[in-house]
């Protein structure tokens, strides 16, 4: 048997946008995880991604972001900085520090990138821990500095994996609302994966449905209602119905 090469993900100009076209990736053993998937995300729209566990959603991510290559199909990406659901601050460095390392990373000065950052702590609501250890900060805090590392990587596409799924309900919800505010002042290309289906329709301008393993789209539902959406809004109610009943949950 012949072997399809490898696509490599091309790499869209411009200010942002992915487009996911009939893509499949399969690992060793067989397990498939991507068939013919695609969706498309324009520039700074944000579009959110639910489905069953194991349907591919991360491998999704990572094939947006250049971390894995599709076996057929084709992506186009602008250049995309991934957020994984586990914050993966180094523990010996501070706030301000783990904050940094994304401009460290650039071959930029400690005391450059400390100067860079130390603004962006305080507009994230970080003031007065900027030396604190990751240990010391709660889930919410730690999730902040995670997205200003990622965002501070410079990419007009951010790929965010379940990134609120650790927090509680009301810390989750703080952090919903936040995220929003920064993405209205810090406007990005935002493909987001969560097990939410409400956070995917307060948040999302489409929400893309996945179904079991191989992860294909099961449904695409647009989402025109203005920001900040209200839960008990009836549409964001219908929208949340309809997204469960694609995915079988009555």
């Amino acid at each position: 048997m012949i072997e399809a090469p490898i696509k490599e993900p091309r790499v869209l100009d411009g200010p942002g946008g992915v487009r996911v076209k009939d893509v499949s990736r399969m690992f060793k053993g067989g397990v498939q995880a991507l068939a013919g998937m695609s969706l498309h995300a324009g520039p700074n729209e944000i579009v959110t991604v639910v489905g069953p566990s194991g349907c591919g959603k991360t491998t999704l991510l990572e094939l947006i972001c250049g971390l894995q290559q599709p076996d057929a199909g084709d992506i186009v990406a602008a250049p995309a900085a991934l957020m994984p659901q586990r914050d993966l601050l180094l523990p010996w460095l501070s706030a301000l520090d783990n904050a940094c390392l994304a401009l460290r990373a650039k071959g930029i000065s400690r005391a450059q990138a400390r100067t860079t950052v130390l603004p962006w702590l305080h507009r994230f609501g970080l003031t007065g821990f900027e030396q604190t250890k990751p240990a010391a900060l709660s889930g919410g805090m730690r999730q902040r500095v995670s997205f200003l590392r990622s965002l501070l990587a410079g990419k007009p596409v951010l790929a965010l994996d379940e990134p609120f799924a650790s927090l509680d309900a009301i810390t989750r919800l703080e952090m919903q609302a936040w995220l929003e505010r920064v993405l209205e002042s810090e406007p990005r290309t935002v493909v987001l994966v969560t097990h939410d289906v409400e956070e995917a329709v307060v948040l999302g301008d489409r929400v893309v449905v996945m179904s079991p393993r191989p992860g294909r789209v099961m449904e695409t539902i647009e989402v025109t209602l203005p920001r900040p959406r209200h839960r008990t809004h009836p549409e964001v109610v219908a929208l949340r119905e309809r997204a469960l009943n694609a995915l079988g949950v009555d």
